[in-house]
């Protein structure tokens, strides 16, 4: 019996009309309904004439996450007074309630893209509504274009509605080729907002690491709001492990009950949530809660002004969840969760200042998060580059780039970027290209350990993958019960995909259609179906299976199953090869990339990057290890492992063999030439070798690396050479051309032309140093104009002066070259000497060759500078000349004794 009661309260039911006729023309429209307004419920059954006389229709709601789609289905069947699986059911991953009647299927996006990759017309669908858009998931962005596509190319007649709890539509709805706006007003009430920053400062998040004080601060804010408000509290927190962390400081609440929501929880959990209880309730929830679900009851939001996003560190190689802070269009959706039903409050655990710093929007996960899954999906659909797909923002080049990196290497792609079979195969199996590999390679032995990697394993499994396989062997946790669970579709998955099969590891309704359909401008779908995890967030959107390029083929047998492997046993338990053996298979098929030994204190990633185990850790000490998880500890330059197996060395080479090559290198090291054989796994040195006959071009480059690295001071630079370089430094300051620039960069650019044949012939710094600066710099002068003739004339070494001596001219600075001399030596000179047109620096000398002045203009020196200087120097050295006229006395080089003799 329909429960119109419950549906006529529904706000969104005034917008139908509305609806209705942007569907009948031109097909597509974009709904903004705030939450609770009946978006997610009300519209699906309207608009498949389950509600009143219209037509009957098949319709498929797309929601973001599991925990959605399983209330969604839930709530349509009990407003129709059914049970799912009726005129309502619901599919995810692993589960499926569907029966032949139904009308509505509510779906995540994940399993929608599988099956528009397996049948691109959607045959026996007449509307498709993605929920929750504003998110901006991968999956959703995804979806949308590829039924934009189908819609345009081979099904006008689809409709489609995309539906959004914010008012951020205009971009949407020009996606959707200028499709019409409906909004939905709800019935709205006052939200009181409370902040409550905390006391004293915490530290800001980092990847996935949150304050524990802030963490305390949010439980003490739900007392207070426990003391000072009524209803229930509903309280965001970012992730599970805060969740639980809360829940610990929240124990004592006396007659309130404490509830966990989140992808994680148990579905009785999930399910007590969204009904009202008997007593007070605390609900502790991630971001799921805030337009996806409506939790009955709530007056009270604590929001802790957290939320997790996909990253990829692209330095590192590592992709996972990063703790970010919410933005305020998420702000505003939590607030909104305390005014559903009755005015309400929400408590904000950052101080009011910070608001207007808050990003506007989350960031589209196009833009931050791996693209590998999301690449092979766009290859599989026929237009690897994505570029004709209807995205509302294009993929970052440098992301595809390395997605398309990773599944060139796993075989996924061809070198032009389209998909293989082997590719295609793994769009099937519902799982990241990542541990679709592992899981094809090793013929389904690894299928607990991919199950493992598939979703984020609790913290208290420790860092040893294969300790956290035992562990979810012995059960006793909701997580354990999700995994065998896991694990019985990969197999069955896999199963499918061996024989041929079109399937995804789960049996298909009448909503899903068979075979595939080619697409007009030549591309062809019908590739199979990925599902499963966010493309670019990991197995189930946690980021784990990012990075860069995979190593590729199979592990070292001929019909590309896995070697040594093992039996990988069986959830319960028994049978099997070993555990460690099969976790480290698996995790190094995964990540290739990330194999690593052990180099003095830390292990050194094939990616070059390098990582630390946790104190404690069972694997310290290994060898070899392959990494799952990693992330980046605040102010370390090292990852740090998460979620690790012990492997050896010929797992590594044989895991990760694209990555192996050996190389002659050649090049300067601790000041010298190193000539050596090298075996390499990307990063990580496996065998060196010297190397007694290296190729001279590799040794010629590393010489130039030595002379860039060190400068030409390796040459042999006489006190000649220098003074030549000096005066041709000076020649080409102030004559410029011909005259060669001679600054280290310049000789080093030029340095085929001064430096050979002497380089050519040198093996080792020894040889460098035993080459002749000044002889090799001569080949630069510019002997074709023979103005190289006119170097002696132009800047000479040496200058005559009064007394006939000839004085070396100092061009160490090309400004004003210097000339040191005697003083007596310089009379009756009226003007002082210059080279180039350049008037020299005179320093005038006392007798002792101490500098007693400095003169650019000697006649005024003469003039002016003189008398004091013969005043002080005439006592001190009465034997020689200090006539009272310089200009007009003999210059001399000698004494008053002297010059009588």
């Amino acid at each position: 019996m329909i429960r119109y009661d419950a549906l006529d309260a529904l706000p969104v039911r005034s917008a139908l009309p509305a609806l209705y006729d942007a569907l009948d023309s031109p097909g597509a429209a974009v709904l903004v309904a705030p939450p609770g307004t009946g978006k997610t419920t009300l519209v699906p059954l309207a608009l498949a004439g389950l509600l009143d006389e219209r037509p009957a229709l098949r319709v498929v709601v797309a929601e973001p996450r599991r925990i959605a789609a399983r209330a969604a289905a839930r709530r349509m069947a009990w407003l129709l007074g059914e049970k799912p699986g009726d005129r309502v059911g619901y599919t995810v991953r692993g589960e499926r309630v569907v029966g032949r009647h139904t009308r509505v299927e509510v779906v995540t996006t994940g399993v929608l893209l599988q099956r528009l990759q397996r049948d691109q017309e959607l045959a026996g669908v007449d509307v498709v509504v993605l929920d929750e858009c504003h998110e901006r998931h991968l999956d959703a962005d995804t979806a949308a274009a590829f039924l934009w596509d189908v819609r345009e190319a081979l099904r006008p007649e689809l409709r489609l509605v995309a539906a959004s709890a914010t008012t951020d539509a205009e971009g949407w709805a020009e996606l959707l080729g200028g499709a019409p706006v409906v909004e939905a007003r709800g019935v709205s009430h006052p939200v009181e907002v409370v902040w409550a920053p905390p006391a004293r400062p915490v530290r800001p998040p980092h990847g996935m690491r949150v304050d524990p004080a802030l963490l305390a601060h949010v439980a003490s804010v739900v007392r207070r709001a426990l003391a000072e408000r009524s209803g229930d509290v509903l309280c965001f927190l970012p992730g599970v492990g805060e969740i639980a962390r809360v829940a610990g400081q929240l124990g004592d609440l006396g007659e309130v009950d404490v509830l966990q929501v989140h992808g994680r929880a148990p579905a009785a959990v999930q399910d007590a949530v969204l009904v009202p209880g008997g007593r007070r309730r605390v609900v502790l929830a991630t971001s799921v809660a805030e337009s996806s679900l409506t939790v009955p009851g709530v007056r009270v939001v604590v929001d802790s002004g957290l939320a997790r996003e996909p990253r990829v560190d692209h330095a590192r190689g590592l992709s996972a969840l990063t703790t970010v802070r919410a933005s305020q269009a998420a702000g505003r959706q939590r607030a909104g969760r305390a005014g559903r039903e009755a005015p309400g409050a929400v408590y904000r655990c950052w101080d009011q200042a910070e608001e207007a710093r808050l990003p506007r929007y989350p960031a589209p996960e196009i833009k931050v998060a791996d693209l590998t899954a999301f690449a092979l999906q766009a290859a599989c659909w026929g237009d690897p580059d994505a570029a004709g797909l209807a995205l509302l923002d294009p993929p970052p080049g440098g992301a595809m780039a390395a997605a398309r990196a990773a599944l060139t290497a796993v075989g996924a792609v061809d070198a032009a970027g389209r998909a293989t079979e082997r590719g295609r195969r793994l769009t099937r199996l519902g799982l990241h290209p990542r541990l679709g590999r592992a899981l094809l390679d090793t013929s389904g032995e690894g299928a607990e350990v991919v199950a493992l990697l598939s979703e984020e394993v609790p913290r208290e499994y420790g860092d040893d993958l294969a300790a956290a396989l035992r562990a979810a062997r012995r059960g006793g946790d909701a997580y354990s019960g999700r995994w065998r669970a896991e694990v019985r579709r990969l197999r069955a998955a896999l199963g499918e995909v061996s024989s041929g099969a079109e399937g995804s590891g789960q049996p298909e309704g009448p909503a899903a259609g068979t075979g595939s359909t080619g697409r007009r401008e030549g591309r062809v779908g019908g590739t199979g179906s990925t599902g499963g995890p966010r493309a670019g967030a990991g197995a189930d959107g946690s980021g784990r299976p990012g990075g860069q390029a995979a190593g590729a083929g199979s592990v070292g047998r001929p019909d590309g199953h896995a070697s040594g492997a093992g039996g990988a046993g069986r959830p319960d338990g028994r049978g099997g090869g070993s555990v460690e053996r099969v976790a480290g298979v698996v995790a190094a098929l995964a990540f290739p990339e990330r194999v690593a030994r052990l180099d003095g204190g830390s292990y050194l990633l094939a990616s070059g990057t390098r990582a630390d185990l946790g104190e404690g850790s069972a694997l310290r000490g290994s060898p070899w290890i392959a990494v799952a998880v990693a992330d980046r500890p605040v102010g370390s330059r090292h990852a740090r492992v998460r979620l690790a197996a012990a492997i050896d060395e010929d797992l590594a080479r044989t895991a990760a063999g694209s990555l192996i090559e050996e190389r002659e290198e050649v090049r300067w090291a601790d000041g010298d030439v190193v000539a050596r054989r090298v075996e390499r796994l990307g990063a990580i040195e496996l065998t060196v070798r010297p190397l007694t006959d290296a190729d001279p071009m590799l040794v010629r480059q590393a010489l130039l690396e030595g002379l860039r690295q060190e400068g030409l001071g390796v040459l042999r630079w006489s006190p000649e050479a220098v003074a030549l370089r000096q005066r041709l430094a000076f020649l080409r300051l102030h004559l410029g051309d011909p005259w060669p620039k001679v600054t280290d960069e310049a000789l080093y650019a030029r340095v085929d032309e001064w430096l050979e044949p002497e380089l050519g012939r040198a093996r080792r710094r020894a040889d460098l140093a035993r080459i002749d600066a000044g002889a090799a710099l001569g080949r630069l002068l510019p002997w074709a104009s023979g103005e190289a003739g006119r170097l002696d004339e132009l800047a000479p070494e040496r200058i005559t002066v009064p007394s006939g001596s000839r004085i070396r001219v100092d061009y160490g600075d090309p400004e004003r070259p210097v000339l040191a001399v005697k003083l007596q030596e310089m009379f009756g000179l009226h003007a002082s000497p210059s080279v180039a047109g350049v008037p020299v620096l005179v320093h005038l000398l006392s007798p002792a060759g101490r500098p007693v002045a400095v003169t650019a203009d000697l006649a005024s020196f003469w003039r002016d500078g003189y008398r004091g200087v013969r005043a002080e120097l005439r006592g001190r050295y009465p034997k020689h000349p200090w006539p009272e006229d310089p200009a007009a006395a003999e210059p001399t080089r000698h004494t008053n004794a002297r010059l009588r003799r």
